[in-house]
């Protein structure tokens, strides 16, 4: 594998690449550009990162609306244009999204390294549980996966129910949804008296949402499909499919570093944060030319593992513990930053809760979180849950949060990114 300095050297040749592309053709950074008095090539990689603008959600939102439908990042003529994907809108108004082939292309080799860290192969069958919409999600994961050679499966349009008989009886070995979804799948499993031991399952790549992980998570997950592996994986619309998670330590993260050029900074200050701290990730995608995103700020929260040489035999970027939560997600609790992940975290230490729901309350002088836990029906006693679901927050985040038993049945469920945070 390469070394820091080879990786360094290839990141600084591709971005210096890139920018002859996009002026003045792509006439978004070519704004930029000039506005930055920028002069290019660059002779290293720390004169890019210093001087080079960042780029936030909301000019894209703005380029939007200003140059209808598709904005003006966008490097070639319209007619080369051949993919239509829009981002969630999850944190805000949806952004419409082109690819070319070429960039499109670029983006399945992302996925390829992703599959390479579970070891896919021609034998695998792989079913993707996913509504195929125009949110980019697995759509890319689906045709790297026929171009790696697997049988694969569309679960678009399929019932939860039909899903899992189609995931068993054709003996998939390989699953890509949420992990909220991959909990569902199992609860009514469980409703159906499906047993999930008859599948095949050998790993499970969870994208989507935080949680994947999450050690509590796994560990739920892992016993619901037994003999599955749980991996984590991250990307967005907007950015393209970003990292795969370390084969030696569960839990982290790799950004595909052959692709992007990552930075985590102070989300307050701007500047980069040191190992070991927590900050905000921010992006370059280095082979997406027909819309390319330059230091995207994604709102994504890391915690910096460094880039030296980890077990697994890679010098890429090490995010530890995943994706924590984002930026805009954080909220400010009694002198206690809490984020979604944390809540998670605490709540899947608990296998007899099934699903929850998470109330913040701002009206008040002070906000508050209220947690509602629906319960599956092995369990016995309420209040004893409860209680101690109460004692674990309070000695994970010195924090008193309530929490209130919902009826069974009765909380939302997820196919795709899970909305648990209700905002008063």
């Amino acid at each position: 594998m390469p070394d820091r300095e080879t990786i360094e050297a290839n990141q600084l040749n591709k971005i210096n690449h890139l920018l002859t592309n996009l002026v003045p053709s792509n006439r978004f950074y070519t704004r930029k550009i000039n506005k930055a008095d920028l002069q290019f090539p660059f002779s290293n990689l720390r004169d890019y990162t210093n001087t080079f603008p960042l780029t936030i959600k909301e000019e894209l939102v703005e380029d939007q609306k200003t140059n209808p439908p598709y904005g003006s990042n966008l490097t070639y003529p319209l007619e080369k244009y051949t993919r239509y994907s829009q981002t969630s809108g999850t944190t805000g108004i949806p952004l419409r999204w082109l690819d070319t082939p070429e960039s499109w292309q670029w983006m399945l080799d992302n996925w390829k390294q992703v599959f390479n860290s579970v070891k896919v192969k021609p034998e695998d069958t792989i079913f993707f549980a996913f509504s195929f919409g125009p949110f980019l999600g697995f759509w890319t994961a689906f045709e790297a996966a026929q171009q790696l050679r697997c049988l694969s499966i569309t679960g678009g349009g399929m019932s939860t129910v039909a899903r899992l008989h189609s995931i068993i009886d054709n003996k998939v070995t390989l699953l890509c949804c949420t992990p909220t979804y991959v909990i569902r799948l199992a609860e009514v499993a469980r409703e159906e008296k499906l047993n999930l031991e008859q599948a095949c399952v050998r790993a499970i790549i969870a994208a989507g949402e935080p949680g994947s992980s999450i050690p509590a998570t796994r560990q739920q997950i892992e016993l619901l499909w037994p003999g599955a592996r749980l991996v984590d994986h991250h990307g967005m619309t907007e950015i393209g499919p970003v990292t795969y998670e370390c084969s030696k330590r569960p839990g982290v993260l790799h950004v595909i570093e052959s692709a992007f050029i990552p930075e985590i900074i102070n989300s307050e200050t701007g500047k980069s944060i040191e190992t070991g701290e927590v900050g905000e990730l921010v992006l370059t995608n280095l082979g997406r030319v027909g819309s390319p995103l330059l230091r995207y700020r994604t709102g994504d929260m890391v915690k910096n593992g460094g880039n030296n040489l980890c077990e697994c035999g890679t010098y890429n970027l090490a995010l530890e513990g995943g994706i924590l939560g984002r930026a805009d997600d954080m909220v400010f609790i009694r002198g206690v930053n809490v984020y979604p992940s944390v809540i998670e975290k605490v709540v899947r230490t608990f296998p007899e809760i099934v699903e929850y729901q998470v109330e913040v309350n701002t009206q008040l002088a002070l906000p508050e979180l209220l947690v509602e836990v629906e319960l599956g029906p092995q369990c016995q006693n309420s209040t004893k849950i409860t209680s101690n679901l109460e004692k674990a927050f309070d000695v994970s985040l010195s924090l008193r949060i309530p929490v209130k038993i919902a009826s069974p049945g009765s909380l939302p469920r997820f196919e795709m990114k899970a909305n648990r945070w209700v905002k008063k």
